[in-house]
């Protein structure tokens, strides 16, 4: 493009493009470019107007534009006419619109209103830059891009091009490409700016914080913002840009549009260093903004912050602090921001400016409140203590008063600064101290230090020349000590302030000091101010008390910090330090050499007395343990400490002291057992504890050993204070609890704890001086202890023996309460102690010792039963020190002492000595020995006897007999948890070889009363589960348990059931009147429930009856009484159940004594399901045993179960009717083997009876399953169909509900019939459908045919089998409770259940997992029931017969049909070859339908099945010579039966050769002979003759050539039959089936029927003619008419696409001659040619073309050989012919093609002028069809049709005939249709301008034209002159000849007729919608004439 050109393009308007005028493609947002161009304007308001509303909806600021934009003004509103003014107004509307429409650019609404402003106001072009704006934002849809495809930015010059490259391909602008353009051109950069100022502007006044603008300012900072970031360098010009938009974003109101600004300025402070003018003014507007609009202060100050700290400091001026400092939530923000961010670029800034504001006079709220608020981190505290301290000594010109002033303002702060930042403030003022020389900043620095707390420590010394701070920490001790002074003096005074952390620090320092008068000065200092650091003071005493206390120091400082000690202040605040300081001096106590005066001084002080020592003992017991070791400090400390544990221990309460004394002995335990080993003295050097007076002369003795001798050990000394403590601790022991003194056996495990710890102190105490006492330089000593021992705390001899009784027995204590481990040579030393005090005991104390209340004797039998030697001669040694007593335990212990060596050497002796004396005092008369084992005994069951104790006393006891057993069973009582008592120890000895063992039955009789009643009178669970366990661990015999359970009077229970029944009514309360404890009784059945070793069960039988029976009287109990009928009944069936198994419990169970009735009695009784359920199981158990006896009860049984269980809803009952059919019915089937079978089927029947009528009230989900169970149980095979019949006759004669009602029941009922017998074996119910069948052959026909029932009166045997026979049956269905209608009802339900059990899925997948073998059983079953079912069909067929003309006709009707449906399921089943068997054996019935119904069977089979074996195939074969016998058996005057008999065998045939004909083609010729007989009878009956010819069709097809031998007798008989007119109208099967067979041969051997080829054509044409004729005719068609046409089609096919063109085409050309007399089977003939031409390729074609052409041309005179024919007739069958050869051309080439057009020319030139019109009716025709490729011949038409066209618009005549007008008026339309063809589908310029000009001036002229009449002339015009002459002006394509055409068509508007102008006026119409926007350029000339049409007076309507 030039540059011209270019200079043009962007002068040029938009309304002057040229995509405005055309009108093929208009810019469209929703639709498609060319969808929309055939849109008109009205359908686009519509929708802008509707998105507008749809807007209004959401803001209301679209109002406006209601009456502008979307006015209906705007239709016709074009703005490229308009002026600029009106333009300019409406851009400025558009723009405001759009930039209202951006928030809500993704809407649809908004999309409808931009389609509306881009068709009407065409903004794509006007408002380009709005459009994107409004798209902008959402750049990243697709919605942008189809707006960005609006647009024309192709050119490089657009600022818009850089999207160009997105049209194309169509997809979104990337981020990163609208970031990178952002920033590379800064003209997008600030058109984006502005673009959010406007928004701004155009939403103000409409809404307050202008939410819908947040999508607006998201995108301006998530543009700039990552454009800045991008940018290498931000230069100026991009600074200048953005500045303006930045102020303005400071100054908005707008939250968000504020916040983008933030993000802005930040990202400028980060990317570039500006000038400190802009840095300053940025900070002054963002400090406005932040005063002005308090809301985004968090982040107004952060972008303040990080502005500050990216640009260079110094850079922001004052003028910004004003501003901030007057913003209400500075601190609070900054306080917030600190915890989070590092503010302190900001504070930095601030805190100068603040501290200076300060200093001027200010107030300081905001910098105390920033000091409060804000930390100050990272030196910036610093910088503050600097700013201050310099600010201050900058103040030298002012005066005193104001500085005086200063200092008052400056306090608070100061003091506030110091109290947070004090280590600052320290640093800063310690280095000004150095620093300053000059007086007057002396002077100021002074005055500062007066306004700090810590102003003294910077005080100048005057000794030292330097501060406080510096003196402390002299080097000198001088020094430090004058500056403690000095900090005493500070303190002491007041004058000047120290804060408390420099206070404290000091003190710790110096008091750590290495000088002892710098420690001694610390003390005083720290004493002076004890008032303000008491916890201070507690705290560095209790720390340092080691240092300044140690031996470094001398006495006056460690006196000094005593002295503190004892201060009454120290504990004031902290009582748990002072009393870790008291520890901590608790070691300085001890003396030592090297420090002799500190431990008085340690005691003398108050410290020691005011400490509660004696409060935490624990405390003091654990330093005890940490001060034991091998060192002398350690030594001493340990018995020191330990003595003044033992002196707190009389102060403590009873658990306490004993707690502490058991840990203090702890302590003194371990050494004492060390002393032995380590004392080397001589016996005669030791001295005894009473020696030493007192502890005190001990431990100095051991000291000055110590001290005299350093390096040698003194372990004597050291022992000897060791055995002073222990007899301390003997002396201070003491139990305050001596209750348990009074008791006879000391027993520790019922004594509490502090019993048990003073007992385990002295058993431990014994234990050690007992080891001590015997040998070594300590035994005195240990001896003195002992005694001790004794005298303090086992004064009284009986207490001493008592507690020498715990020592002898507790070694066998597995509980261990008192801590204390008892071994054997304890356990001995203790017995030999005793034997040695019993020696020397009176007389009275040894009988009191040896009483039955005393624990001696038996604890000294215990010991005789040890496992160790020397404790059993020990114990005998006491034993005989005790023999001189008289004691109730002297014939025991005599007999004991005279066997000593035995015992002695074996420990198990004991147990056979007591043996022997129970014997002896069991058979003798020895009243002593008896009481002395009775006493043992009874010692053994004594409840304070230790458990341990009674144990060994029990094992000793071991072979005493089971009758002393019982009295251990009798004592329950437990001395310990962890021990059992003696009653669970004999428990658990009652073991089966025990019971066993006793051997007498009186003996165990008495064990198991013993058992049993403390199993009623023990409430303990343990005992309970104990004798349970015994129980079934023993082997018992069940008369024992029938003793038991009998009643007292009779303890054998023999009674029979008829002697339960005759005592019953004299029995009265009976038992339960208090003769049998009916709780004792429950709870032994409650054993025997599980009880397995159980002997002679059998016996339990009568007395469990008999306990039965008399509960059956009412009780108040009833709960009670049903839960012990319960158990009753369980224990007989366990009975039962154990013994049948054997299958010897009718053997050994006497019948007599088995009540049944009783048992049925309690079921009918008792109303509780449990019982019911227990008394159920035992019949059914007793049914395996007794069947008899259970026989006569079971209608009862099973009425009860019908009438109550079965209704019952729980697992429960359904286990328990399960169980009693299954054991019930088996037995009362085995019963019946020997009997009459009809009795047990009668018997059976009545209880399937039962199940059935209450089947109802059975939940639906248990109805299944017991009736599944049931049937089992019965025997499918035997009782199923039984249950079945039943079930049918319970359906039967149920009457209520409505018809809709019923058959959902039964659907229902007959679901479950079927899921029923699903259940069971498919020979089960094959077999139960036979004896259904039977049954049904068993029934009269109806009610009245029943035959009458003989008289009452009948003898003998005869008789009863009779009326047994005729019970049975009128058990199952009776014929006089029922009427006739429920017996019809019950028959036709049997057969509809037959039939659908049948067809059901269960049914056939069980047949079809059977397998082979299941097949082969099945197949017996199978035929009986093919059998049976044709017996009951042969039955039902007569009964239809003899009850055609009754009221029940209708019924055996529907009978017979299911019936015959029941057979059809039955062949399904079938196995293939049994079936082909059955069949052909039913074929030779005698039986017609049989027959038929056989055949019918086979066709179903051969219909269904696809697959067959080899065998099956031959066997199948085999059946055609049956059905040609049947089809050959048939005469002129043979019945319907056989006539149908005959058509079924046919299609058998036929269906036969369909299957099987092609492998087996010679098995069928036979057939094809038969059927062509079969044809060629004449007088054949038509329905047999029609299926002949379907089986001939059919095997033709199969046998193929084999064939051809039939043709000369099939073909002429087929076609005779097709000349038969009025037969073949008659029957339009019958001629389907002609027709049928005619296209199978012709499909099959089409090239042998060449010499009937003519006949069949004619035939054809015929049969055509004569369906088309009666079809018209008709005006509905049935299906075998439309089988029929498809069948003639397919023949017509057959005959065009099989036969070769050289045997055809002559044919036609023969036959056509022949067609001609009856013209209207041409068009059968033509259709023919024509598919045969289609068939034929091009070298066929080319071959035959010339024979063709002159076919056609022949064919093509039909209009002139034949004028006389109605001009409709001749049309259509000119059609014809005119399609056949526009087939032909369809296929030839234009080479080809162009001569026979040539010629076609040159033929309707010639002759008659009719080829005239035929040849342009076939022109018409060929260019529909070749389209534009016709145009290349149309050019040789031009001139004929202008010359046609002229000639039929003058007065010369076309045609000479009588039809002229008609003939002319035809052939114009069909000129004007082939040209409008012809310039429809020119694309070659066909019209050049002479053909235009030759054409033209005729065209118009047609106008005028009105040869045929009035309405002829309108169809012409409307129909073919207008789009004729439509198409005519767009192929011209030319300015100058559209004017020409315009004008020819203007000139008509003036004929003087008005249809000529009414029909120019729709030409011009057509021309002006056809050019469309062209037709602008015409408006001009047309305009004057349309004014002259207005004008006209004529209305044409």
């Amino acid at each position: 493009m030039t540059s011209l050109a270019h200079q043009l393009k962007r002068l040029a308007l938009p309304q002057n493009d040229s995509n405005l005028l055309v009108r093929r493609e208009v810019a469209s947002l929703l639709f498609d470019p060319k969808d929309a161009a055939t849109m008109d304007r009205s359908t686009f308001y519509a929708l802008g107007c509707t998105g507008l509303e749809e807007l209004l909806g959401i803001e209301p600021a679209f109002l406006e534009f209601q009456d502008t934009l979307f006015s209906r003004a705007s239709l016709t509103l074009e703005r490229s006419v308009q002026s600029k003014e009106v333009n300019e107004k409406l851009d400025a509307g558009i723009s405001l619109f759009l930039t209202r429409l951006c928030p809500y650019f993704l809407l649809k609404p908004a999309h409808k209103c931009i389609e509306w402003l881009v068709h009407r106001f065409h903004i794509q072009l006007y408002n380009a830059d709005m459009l994107l704006s409004c798209a902008l934002p959402y750049h990243d849809t697709n919605v942008f891009v189809r707006v960005l495809q609006l647009l024309k930015i192709k050119d490089a010059t657009n600022q818009w091009n850089w999207l160009h490259c997105l049209q194309k391909p169509g997809v979104p602008l990337s981020r990163g490409a609208l970031i990178n353009h952002c920033y590379s051109d800064l003209s997008f950069m600030d058109f984006i700016c502005s673009m959010v100022t406007r928004s701004i502007q155009a939403y103000s006044g409409h809404s307050g914080n202008c939410s819908q603008l947040r999508v607006i300012f998201s995108f301006y900072a998530s543009t700039i913002v990552p454009a800045l970031d991008a940018v290498d360098k931000v230069s100026d010009t991009i600074i200048s840009k953005l500045l303006p938009y930045v102020q303005k974003g400071l100054k908005s109101s707008l939250t968000d549009y504020k916040a983008a600004t933030y993000m802005i300025v930040c990202q400028l402070a980060v990317k570039v260093v500006m000038e400190s003018s802009l840095v300053d003014s940025l900070a002054v507007h963002i400090s406005k903004s932040l005063v002005k609009e308090p809301v985004l202060a968090k982040e107004g100050l952060g972008c303040l912050t990080v502005l500050l700290q990216n640009q260079k400091e110094g850079a922001t001026g004052p003028r910004a602090v004003g501003r901030l400092c007057s913003m209400p939530a500075l601190v609070s923000t900054l306080q917030v921001m600190a915890a989070v961010h590092d503010v302190r670029p900001l504070l930095r800034y601030l805190l100068p400016h603040l501290v200076h504001s300060v200093f001027a006079g200010s107030s300081g709220e905001v910098l105390e409140s920033i000091l409060t608020s804000v930390p100050l981190t990272k030196d910036l505290d610093r910088t503050m203590a600097r700013l201050l301290l310099d600010e201050y000594l900058s103040q030298t010109e002012l005066s005193a008063e104001n500085l005086s002033a200063l200092d008052q303002r400056l306090l608070p702060l100061v003091r506030l600064f110091e109290s947070k930042y004090v280590c600052s403030l320290d640093s800063i003022l310690a280095g000004h101290v150095t620093d300053i020389s000059d007086t007057q900043q002396k002077h100021l620095f002074h005055h500062f230090l007066s306004l700090s707390l810590c102003s003294g420590k910077f005080q100048i010394l005057g000794d030292s020349d330097t501060s406080l701070l510096l003196s402390l920490k002299h080097p000198q001790p001088s020094v430090r000590v004058s500056a403690v002074e000095h900090l005493m003096d500070i303190v002491t005074s007041g004058q000047q302030s120290l804060d408390e952390g420099f206070l404290k620090d000091t003190i710790v320092e110096r008091l750590q000091d290495e000088a002892p008068s710098v420690v001694s000065a610390a003390l005083r200092v720290l004493e002076v101010s004890l008032d303000d650091l008491t916890t201070l003071g507690s705290k560095l005493i209790s720390d340092n008390s080691d240092g300044f206390l140690s031996v470094s120091f001398r006495l006056p400082v460690q006196t000094e910090a005593l002295r503190l000690l004892s201060d009454p202040r120290l504990g004031k605040s902290d009582a748990d330090l002072v009393q870790r300081t008291g520890w901590r001096l608790l070691p300085f106590l001890v003396a030592t050499s090297s420090r002799l005066g500190l431990p008085r001084l340690v005691a003398r002080s108050s410290f020691l007395q005011q400490h509660p020592l004696t409060l935490t003992w624990a405390k003091l017991a654990v330093l005890v343990e940490q001060q034991q070791g091998s060192g002398l400090r350690q030594k001493t400390s340990f018995l020191v400490l330990t003595q003044t544990l033992l002196l707190g221990l009389g102060g403590l309460s009873d658990t306490q002291h004993l707690l502490t004394a058991q840990r203090v002995y702890l302590l003194l335990e371990r050494p004492l057992l060390e002393l032995r080993l380590q004392v080397s003295l001589t016996p005669e050097s030791g001295r005894l504890v009473s020696d030493w007076p007192s502890f005190s002369e001990a431990l100095t003795a051991y000291l000055s050993r110590c001290e005299q001798q350093p390096g040698e050990p003194a372990d004597l000394e050291f022992g000897c204070v060791l055995t002073c403590l222990l007899r301390d601790f003997i002396q201070t022991l003491r139990c305050d609890d001596a209750s348990f003194k009074g008791e006879v056996w000391w027993n520790p495990e019922k004594m509490d704890t502090n019993t048990c710890c003073y007992l385990g102190l002295l058993c431990r105490m014994f234990s050690v001086l007992m080891s001590g006492a015997t040998d070594g330089p300590t035994a005195g000593s240990f001896r003195q202890l002992m005694k001790l021992l004794v005298q303090v705390h086992l004064g009284d001899p009986v207490m001493l023996f008592r507690f020498l009784s715990i020592l002898w027995g507790y070694g066998s204590n597995h509980g261990d309460q008192l801590d204390v481990k008892v071994g054997a040579v304890l356990q001995t030393q203790a017995l030999y102690m005793g034997g040695a005090l019993l020696s020397n005991q009176p007389d009275a104390m040894l009988e009191t010792l040896a009483a039955t209340d005393s624990p001696v004797v038996p604890s000294l039998l215990c010991c005789l039963s040890s496992p160790v030697r020397e404790v059993r001669r020990s114990a005998l040694a006491a034993l005989k020190s005790l023999s001189g007593a008289s004691s109730p335990f002297q014939p025991i212990t005599e007999r004991l002492l005279k066997t000593s060596e035995e015992i002695i050497a074996d420990p198990t002796y004991l147990s056979q000595v007591l043996g022997v004396l129970h014997a002896e005092s069991s058979s003798s008369k020895s009243r002593k020995l008896q009481a002395s084992m009775q006493q043992l005994l009874s010692t053994v069951q004594t409840s304070s006897c230790p458990s341990y104790n009674s144990a060994a006393l029990l094992d000793a006891l071991s072979n005493v007999s089971g009758q002393v057993r019982t009295l251990v069973l009798r004592t329950p009582t437990q001395q310990h948890p962890d021990v059992p008592s003696c009653q669970m120890m004999a428990l658990e000895q009652i073991s089966k070889s025990f019971f066993s063992a006793l051997g007498d039955e009186k003996v165990q009789q008495k064990i198991l009363s013993v058992l049993f009643d403390l199993l009623v009178e023990s409430r303990s669970p343990a005992v309970a589960d104990a004798i349970s366990s015994s129980f079934k661990g023993i082997s018992v015999d069940a008369q024992l348990v029938a003793n038991e359970l009998s009643p007292p009077q009779k303890p054998n229970v023999s009674v029979t059931v008829q002697q339960t029944r005759r005592s019953r009514p004299a029995e009265g309360s009976g038992p339960e009147g208090g003769a049998v404890s009916w709780r004792r009784v429950t709870l032994i059945l409650e054993l025997l429930q599980h009880k397995k070793k159980l002997r002679r069960s059998q016996s339990l039988v009568p007395v469990l009856f008999s306990l039965l029976a008399s509960l059956e009287p009412g009780s108040a109990d009833h709960a009670n009484m049903e839960y012990t009928k319960q158990l009753l009944l369980s224990c007989l069936l366990n009975i039962c159940n154990r013994l049948s198994p054997g299958g010897g419990a009718a053997d050994v169970l006497d019948e007599e004594k088995f009540s049944v009735e009783l048992v049925v009695q309690v079921i009918r009784a008792s109303d509780v399901p449990q019982t019911h359920h227990h008394a159920l199981l035992l019949l059914g158990t007793a049914a395996a045993i007794f069947p008899e006896k259970v026989l006569l009860n079971i209608m009862p049984i099973f009425t009860f179960m019908g009438a109550n269980l079965l209704r019952l809803d729980d697992a429960y009952s359904f286990r328990v009717i399960d169980q009693t059919v299954q054991m019930v019915v088996p037995a009362l089937i085995q019963l019946s083997d020997g009997g009459s079978s009809s009795h047990l089927v009668a018997v059976v029947t009545r209880i399937v009876h039962v199940f059935v009528d209450a089947l109802p009230h059975v939940p639906e989900h248990r109805r299944q399953p017991i009736l599944t169970q049931l049937v089992t149980t019965l025997g499918p095979a035997h009782f199923l169909w039984v249950l079945m019949l039943l079930l049918f006759k319970q359906h039967a004669t149920q009457t209520d509900g409505s018809a809709s009602e019923k058959d959902e029941a039964l659907d229902r009922d007959v679901d479950f019939w079927v899921s029923v017998c699903s259940h069971f074996d498919v020979g089960d119910q094959l077999t139960s459908l036979i004896n259904i069948l039977n049954f049904l052959l068993q029934l009269p026909d109806d009610k009245d045919d029943a035959p009458v029932k003989r008289p009452a009166g009948r003898r003998g045997a005869q008789k009863k089998k009779e009326g047994e026979e005729e019970k049975l049956e009128d058990l199952i269905f009776s014929l006089e409770a029922h009427s006739g209608k429920e017996l019809r009802h019950f028959k036709f339900l049997n057969v509809s259940f037959m039939a659908q059990l049948l067809g059901s899925t269960s049914f056939i997948r069980k047949v079809a997992e059977g397998g082979d073998d299941v097949d082969a059983t099945l197949q017996p079953l199978q035929q009986k029931l093919l059998e049976e079912i044709l017996r009951y069909i042969h039955s039902v067929a007569r009964c239809v017969e003899e009850n055609s003309d009754k009221p029940t006709a209708k019924f055996w009707r529907v009978l017979l049909n299911k019936t015959y449906d029941v057979l059809d399921k039955v062949n399904a089943l079938l196995p293939t070859d049994t079936f082909i068997t059955v069949t052909r054996g039913l074929m030779g019935n005698e039986l017609p339908s049989v027959r038929r119904k056989a055949m019918e069977l086979l066709n179903n089979k051969l219909q269904q099945r696809t697959q067959w074996e080899e065998p099956q195939v031959s066997a199948l074969l085999q059946l055609t010579s049956d059905l040609l016998s049947i089809v050959g058996s048939g005469h002129v005057t043979e019945g319907a039966e056989l006539a149908i008999n005959r058509q079924t065998a046919l299609y058998s045939l036929k269906l036969l050769c369909r299957c099987f004909g092609s492998a087996h083609q010679e098995a069928f010729v036979p057939v094809l002979q038969q059927a062509v007989q079969v044809v060629t009878v004449t007088d054949e009956d038509r329905n047999v003759m029609g299926s002949a010819l379907l089986c001939v069709a059919e095997v033709v097809g199969t046998l193929k050539t084999l064939a051809i031998p039939q043709l000369p007798r099939l073909m002429p008989a087929v076609l005779h039959v097709l000349s038969d007119r009025k037969e073949l109208l008659s029957s339009e099967i019958y001629l389907l089936s002609v027709v049928t067979a005619m296209q199978r041969v012709m499909e099959t051997l089409p090239h042998f029927i060449s010499p009937y080829l003519q006949d069949t054509i004619i035939q054809v044409c015929r049969l055509t003619q004569l369906l088309q004729s009666s079809s018209s005719s008709s005006s509905s068609s049935s299906s075998s008419t439309n089988q029929l046409s498809a069948r003639l089609a397919s023949l017509r096919s057959s005959i065009a696409t099989l036969l070769p063109p050289r045997v055809l085409l002559p044919s036609l050309s023969r036959f056509y001659s022949n067609l001609l007399v009856d013209r209207k089977q041409l068009v059968a003939l033509m259709s023919i040619l024509k598919e045969h031409i289609g068939h034929m390729d091009r070298e066929q074609l080319n071959v035959h073309q010339s024979e063709l052409t002159s076919f056609f041309l022949t064919a093509l005179n039909f209009r002139c050989q034949h004028p006389q024919l109605d001009l409709q007739k001749t049309s259509r069958i000119e059609g014809c012919v005119i399609d056949c050869l526009i087939a032909m051309v369809m296929k030839l080439s234009e080479i080809t093609f162009r001569p026979l057009f040539f010629k076609l020319l040159d033929w309707s030139k010639s002759d008659s002028s009719d080829r005239l019109l035929t040849f342009v009716r076939l022109s018409d025709g060929v260019a529909e069809r070749l389209k534009g490729i016709f145009v290349l011949f149309a050019g040789n038409l031009v001139t004929p049709f202008s010359e046609l066209l002229r000639r039929s618009n003058s007065d010369e005549l076309l045609f000479a005939s009588d039809l002229a007008e008609e003939k002319t008026s035809l052939l114009l339309d069909l000129v004007l249709d082939c040209l409008q063809k012809i310039f429809l589908y020119d694309t070659q310029r066909f019209l050049s301008r002479e053909r235009a000009e030759a054409l033209l001036k005729p065209l118009v002229d047609q106008l005028e034209n009105q040869v045929g009449g009035q309405q002829v002339y309108q169809q012409r015009v409307s129909q073919h002159l207008v789009p004729c002459l439509g198409q005519f002006a767009v192929a011209l394509a030319d300015d100058s000849q559209w004017k020409t055409l315009n004008y020819q068509i203007l000139m008509k508007t003036r004929h003087p007729d008005s249809k000529v102008r009414f029909s120019s006026l729709l030409m011009l119409m057509e021309l002006a919608s056809k050019l469309k926007e062209n037709y602008v350029v015409l408006l001009p000339e047309t305009i004057p004439f349309l004014a002259e049409l207005m004008e006209g007076e004529e209305a044409y309507s």
